[in-house]
């Protein structure tokens, strides 16, 4: 079974305090973008994975660790079938990039199980196991653009009107999403900054200007509370962020924990002229769009 799922832009994203657990509250507008995770499963005598990729993979771990590993096993136990399952895995996510690969790559692997062994899994049933995996795993099931609340696995689907085009920069490093999480923490008891009681919320004007489909309203509207923090860990992309709006970027923005930058361009013919140009001085550079479907079968 062969099975695709596509990496996620956050477009808006604000963090809420931690709580008790160590745990934040979130609220983000997550869009599904046109670079994707494929995972091939098949029948094995052990849960087993082999991966490649378009982007490096030399971090990515080959065992239990892995989310799509944990996935093919959350999914035979749930039907109780007691077989093995190899994975074989092609990234076109960044790794530790803020896109969410890693959960693309287990959303991918639940259908790809659910429909390998006949598990009979719904759609709902899914979601269920892929939250018990990481936050973003429902909406890489699920695609298009939503509302994620709670710890940004409890979705809303938001209407988005027409096609945006994003211009996405990668970097040659990883950021770890605890680690960006603690810097936040550390900034905000630094400037004494305590978020509102009140539950993060996702800002009217984004899904405002998503439902009109203006490209240039959503510019101005979008924004994470993890840019900070991502910035001071890697300086760097604070040089991208800058680099982009002075060539012509409505807006621009570290997605999630980071450091994938994501800069949004009026229409097709500008986001392939903005790669162009930021390739040409020496950025990795690739010309996405969203919204796009979730995990499907190939």
């Amino acid at each position: 079974m062969h099975v695709r799922a596509p990496g996620k832009l956050n477009l808006f994203f604000e963090v809420g305090d931690a709580g008790d657990d160590g745990y934040h509250e979130v609220a983000s507008l997550y869009q599904a973008v046109s670079l994707y995770e494929d995972v091939w499963a098949t029948h094995g005598d052990d849960f087993t994975i082999g991966v490649s990729g378009d982007v490096d993979v030399s971090t990515v771990p080959l065992d239990g660790r892995n989310l799509a590993v944990r996935a093919a096993q959350l999914v035979t136990r749930a039907a109780d079938w007691d077989g093995g399952i190899h994975l074989d895995i092609h990234k076109g996510v960044p790794v530790a990039g803020g896109m969410g690969g890693g959960s693309a790559d287990a959303a991918a692997a639940l259908v790809a199980v659910n429909e390998l062994i006949g598990a009979g899994l719904s759609s709902a049933e899914l979601q269920e196991l892929g939250a018990q995996l990481g936050a973003d795993v429902p909406f890489a099931l699920l695609g298009g653009t939503a509302v994620g609340t709670g710890r940004g696995d409890e979705l809303a689907p938001a209407l988005a009107r027409g096609r945006f085009d994003w211009v996405l920069v990668r970097s040659d490093g990883g950021l770890s999403t605890p680690d960006v999480y603690r810097e936040l923490d550390r900034l905000r008891a630094e400037a004494d900054i305590t978020p509102d009681r009140a539950a993060p919320a996702v800002d009217p004007a984004v899904l405002r200007a998503l439902r009109s489909g203006d490209a240039a309203d959503l510019g101005a509207a979008i924004r994470n509370d993890l840019e900070l923090a991502a910035t001071t860990l890697m300086p760097s992309l604070s040089g991208v962020l800058a680099a982009g709006i002075r060539e012509g970027a409505l807006g621009a923005l570290v997605s999630g924990s980071g450091p994938t930058v994501a800069l949004l361009a009026q229409d097709d013919e500008a986001g392939r002229s903005l790669a162009a140009r930021l390739g040409d001085a020496g950025l990795h550079a690739v010309h996405v769009h969203g919204p796009v479907p979730g995990a499907r079968l190939v």
